[in-house]
């Protein structure tokens, strides 16, 4: 059975990216009338993983501050003396961005036009394309995933499938990047694809695509069924994925349960508040949050709790979101969590966009478990620490898989209560 290796691959949408990349619209406060704060808690700047933890709320911006006198006047001066032509967008976000670094904090930070869109696009769930993920395979372009009920599912297109020829351009040779991008951004694209040594032509019309971020199994071991779920982020779909997985497992009678949130970098807040719901009634604290005015508990909003026991699987990979539910599981219901220390990033963000599309985000509180506990810059040890085997880097299979194996034995082999 497969694991959880993954090949450089691209996934073909409006903007090129990795696979683990998701789409989103966001809504984000313009400098100029209205303030949408959104909370966002960042395992990794970009370059890295990045993780996230988001909340929207609407305020009105506030007024003019007169201590941005002597900034204004010293733009215009540049602007209006400078002996060579200045662009003035560049100008105030060069200002901007050097406010941000004057914070000398690493989650405090400035994101250009393309590093913003890609950020939004991590935690959408969802994104305009046809539904395939690419990768290059000795010297041709194959086909390593189909989306289900994409564009791609829907013409046929399966794993496997080699593209040959894109609107007539022979790709034969061609660099990954430069094949996506005859693909990408297209409302409609003819490729033709080598299967079984047959050539297949099709038109594929770009619509919106659901990435699943959650998916499920059952492994059998001493007569006991354990459901598995792997949470790859937490999209803003990913609660609803979550939970008709959930159901569907609990439906054929599991015993027992592992959340997989390995190298699961972050995702929305809302969208793991109601995934710790499913599994603890409203008494159960989920997280704190830590403000000027003092802390605040947030509680399950669940009307009753499961009773079947959970192992939570974590690993440096685990950051941000992902940290509140293993924290959460483990502190308020009773789960034990197997593998490796998490990331550590229990600080929040507010993101600001400006009107260029760059964005800036600075620190404006921390999370604290259910216990009260800070994470950050330690992150959370596991119950069972276990550190992931050479035989599944290099073959990542579930048999190779030790840290799940671990789980599913520590289930199958003993009696656990919460």
């Amino acid at each position: 059975m497969a694991g959880r290796g993954r090949k450089k691959e691209k996934i073909i949408k409006e903007k090129e990216s990795s696979v683990d990349d998701i789409t989103t619209n966001m809504n984000r406060e313009y400098f100029s009338n209205y303030e949408v704060i959104i909370i966002i808690v960042i395992s990794v700047v970009f370059g890295g993983i990045l993780g996230s933890i988001i909340t929207l709320n609407r305020e009105k911006s506030s007024q003019s501050n007169n201590e941005l006198d002597e900034f204004i006047t010293t733009y215009n001066s540049i602007t209006t003396n400078y002996y060579k032509n200045v662009d003035n967008k560049k100008l105030i976000n060069a200002a901007i961005k050097g406010m941000v670094n004057y914070l000398d904090d690493p989650y405090s930070i400035y994101m250009d036009e393309d590093d913003t869109e890609n950020f939004t696009q991590t935690v959408n769930g969802q994104y305009e394309g046809v539904g395939v993920s690419v990768s290059k395979v000795d010297n041709s372009i194959e086909i390593v995933a189909i989306f289900k009920d994409s564009p791609a599912d829907k013409a046929g297109l399966k794993p496997g499938d080699k593209i040959i020829k894109v609107n007539n351009k022979d790709v034969s040779g061609m660099e990954l990047d430069d094949v996506v991008k005859l693909i990408k951004n297209k409302k409609k694209v003819n490729i033709i694809v080598k299967r079984d040594n047959k050539e297949k032509e099709i038109t594929l019309k770009q619509n919106t695509v659901v990435i699943p971020s959650v998916s499920s199994r059952i492994v059998e071991s001493n007569n006991k069924k354990v459901g598995v779920l792997n949470v790859s982020i937490f999209a803003a779909n990913t609660y609803k994925q979550f939970k008709n997985k959930l159901d569907d497992l609990e439906n054929k009678k599991i015993d027992s349960l592992i959340i997989d949130v390995r190298q699961n970098s972050g995702g929305h807040l809302d969208q793991v508040s109601k995934i710790l719901s499913l599994f603890m009634k409203q008494d159960k604290v989920i997280y704190q949050i830590k403000t000027k005015k003092g802390v605040e508990k947030y509680y399950s909003t669940g009307k009753k709790s499961k009773n079947y026991n959970v192992v939570v699987l974590i690993d440096n990979g685990s950051a941000s979101a992902s940290e509140i539910l293993a924290a959460a599981m483990n502190e308020s219901y009773g789960a034990t969590l197997i593998g490796e220390k998490t990331y550590g990033k229990g600080t929040v963000q507010k993101e600001y966009m400006l009107s260029s599309g760059a964005s800036i985000k600075y620190t404006v509180e921390k999370w604290f478990t259910p216990k009260g506990k800070s994470i950050n810059g330690k992150g959370i040890s596991p119950t069972i620490e276990v550190a992931l085997s050479d035989e599944y880097t290099n073959n990542p299979t579930d048999e190779n898989d030790n840290q799940l194996q671990e789980a599913i034995k520590f289930l199958t082999e003993e009696k656990k209560t919460n």
